[in-house]
């Protein structure tokens, strides 16, 4: 089930109406694992390295970027999904770029990661209590709901695939 507009900040909209509706949002994470991996699997080193424009991220930042989102928004189901009451904090993107080094990685090595990463979350979120799924807590000020984070993650994901596809042209 989609969720309410009252489960998050409107901001997220972005990402959550990229999902189709009526989807298993499990399901959906699940397929976007496949397909993503299959889209990894497709390029070398070089391709990896290629940015569409001198001051944009490179491939292999834009999917260190997905899985440090992942990590960070999985967490934040986690923690609420056990009750957490304090805030969450937020994070800034660039900030994190600052400070990773995705361009010296391996290809194979974040396409790895990223693999890890959804495959814990399919397990996770395939086996959340039904209750946890409407829990809800504030992460970077903003109201935010498990099931939302769950959306949040399909949805971002759909997007950086999508900007992957059409600018990168991959």
């Amino acid at each position: 089930m989609r969720p309410e507009a009252n489960e998050h900040d409107p901001y997220f909209s972005r990402y959550i109406d990229l999902v189709a509706p009526d989807e298993d949002i499990v399901s959906v994470i699940e397929r976007q694992s496949s397909v993503t991996q299959k889209l990894l699997s497709a390029l070398d080193e070089t391709r990896a390295s290629f940015r569409y424009e001198a001051d944009k991220w490179s491939v292999k930042q834009v999917v260190g970027h997905m899985i440090d989102t992942e990590v960070i928004l999985s967490w934040r189901a986690l923690a609420l999904a056990r009750g957490e009451t304090k805030p969450l904090p937020g994070f800034e993107q660039d900030d994190y770029m600052q400070y990773s080094n995705f361009d010296d990685w391996k290809l194979g090595e974040l396409a790895e990661w990223y693999a890890l990463t959804r495959r814990a979350n399919i397990v996770f979120f395939r086996n959340l209590p039904e209750e946890a799924w409407s829990r809800r807590g504030t992460a970077d000020g903003r109201p935010i709901s498990v099931r939302a984070l769950a959306w949040i993650i399909a949805g971002h994901e759909l997007h950086h695939t999508s900007v992957l596809r059409e600018r990168y042209r991959l």
